[in-house]
């Protein structure tokens, strides 16, 4: 795969996920009555989905901005994956398989985008003595 398939596929994960999530967070921090019932229905405290909400924009923020600021993408994925596990287990505990469509479909997009995102920006650790 060359680089600007690589890009593509990454920018349209990154477009995908931040509308996704993107909008997830909007509702959360506006009280959507619909995303607040399932939310607590699945036995989360209010305040959670305000912080919920308050996370998703800002990753979201983060994920978008280009070629900056790639350790903190680092964390935005992570917890992204983060908030697709607790809902997959979450809806299935309580609302069975078929509500977890979403989890499993948004977990293979981000994966995808995440593996894209480190073939355009491989990791190079270096140590750095002070002497």
């Amino acid at each position: 795969m060359n680089a600007k398939t690589t890009k593509i596929i990454y920018w349209t994960g990154v477009i995908l996920t931040s509308l996704w999530f993107g909008a997830s967070g909007f509702f959360e921090l506006t009280t959507n009555p619909i995303v607040w019932g399932i939310t607590q229905q699945l036995g989360y405290p209010e305040h959670f989905i305000y912080l919920l909400g308050v996370f998703k924009v800002a990753g979201v923020i983060t994920l978008l901005i280009p070629n900056k600021l790639l350790r903190l993408k680092e964390w935005v994925f992570a917890g992204i994956f983060f908030d697709i596990t607790f809902a997959f287990f979450s809806k299935l505990a309580v609302l069975g398989f078929s509500a977890t469509i979403d989890a499993i479909i948004a977990f293979v997009m981000v994966s995808v985008t995440y593996a894209m995102f480190r073939k355009l920006y491989s990791a190079s650790y270096t140590q750095n003595i002070v002497y």
